[in-house]
């Protein structure tokens, strides 16, 4: 119910800053909603902006969503080899110190999140350290860095912006193609309209997100691989075998190290893990 309600007021209040903007912006440039022009602004606006704003929120989302709590001072030596290992990964990959976090969960997971390559948290599952070697462990964090170091984050949300904003344009376009110059059926047909088209633009859209999503999970077990050796990293994707499915949401999943099952490869953050232990083998 809490990542709900975060969730709900997150979406709410960067809908109300976007609609803010855009009858600010609009007007100054003469453009108007009803050409493709004004069109293409506004879906530009929304659809770019509701990323960067998620991309810039999701640190503090991250840590509300997850409960995670981050390392400020050590309590114990767990904590401070978590801490000291993450240190020689950032330093090692060239990047700024990442805060630290634990969060509670039972399943075998960790996930890296921030606005850039030197703003950016690390956060492991309490399963993860209660059922993996150190080596392993090893292996997760130098993916997560991977993560950070090759820009993941912000090559995601550039896409996402571009697919958010085609989905919101071509849903209007079409809308309005249907409505006709005569606006038959009305304002709530219309918008009924544009929901379901914007549903079924997302569903294909995600098909290319997803694809870069599983591209970026080899590059991250390659980029661990060089920074720790293949071994560690494959000894980790062999643990992961026997964790519960992820139980991270949204963007969470797509950085951390499993994601959930689909019904089709298309629709999978993850590439399975036989597959990324074959390519490291391979590699």
């Amino acid at each position: 119910m809490k990542r709900i309600l975060l969730f709900i007021a997150t979406n709410l209040a960067v809908v109300l800053v976007l609609g803010i903007v855009l009858n600010i912006v609009m007007p100054l440039f003469g453009l108007d909603m009803r050409g493709n022009a004004g069109l293409l602004v506004f879906a530009s606006i929304f659809g770019f902006g509701g990323a960067f704003i998620s991309l810039l929120m999701s640190k503090w989302i991250a840590k509300r969503s997850t409960g995670a709590w981050v390392i400020e001072k050590p309590d114990n030596d767990t904590e401070q080899w978590l801490v000291s290992v993450v240190a020689r990964l950032a330093r090692q990959a060239g990047i700024g110190l990442p805060e630290v976090a634990i969060y509670r969960s039972a399943d075998m997971n960790a996930f890296a999140t921030g606005a850039s390559r030197n703003n950016a948290l690390v956060a492991v599952s309490s399963g993860l350290l209660e059922n993996m070697r150190e080596d392993e462990i090893e292996g997760v964090l130098a993916h997560e860095i991977s993560h950070i170091a090759n820009g993941d984050m912000v090559t995601m949300t550039l896409l996402q912006g571009v697919v958010n904003t085609f989905v919101i344009f071509f849903a209007r376009i079409i809308a309005n193609a249907m409505r006709g110059s005569n606006n038959q059926g009305g304002f709530l047909a219309y918008m009924a309209t544009v929901f379901v088209l914007e549903m079924v633009f997302g569903i294909l859209a995600s098909v290319i997100v997803m694809a870069l999503s599983r591209h970026r999970e080899y590059r991250a077990d390659a980029g661990s691989a060089s920074l720790v050796g293949r071994n560690k990293m494959i000894a980790a994707l062999q643990r992961l075998k026997y964790s519960q499915e992820s139980r991270l949401d949204g963007s969470l999943m797509a950085f951390g190290i499993r994601g959930k099952t689909a019904v089709a490869e298309w629709f999978r953050s993850h590439p399975p893990l036989e597959k990324r232990i074959h390519v490291l083998q391979q590699g």
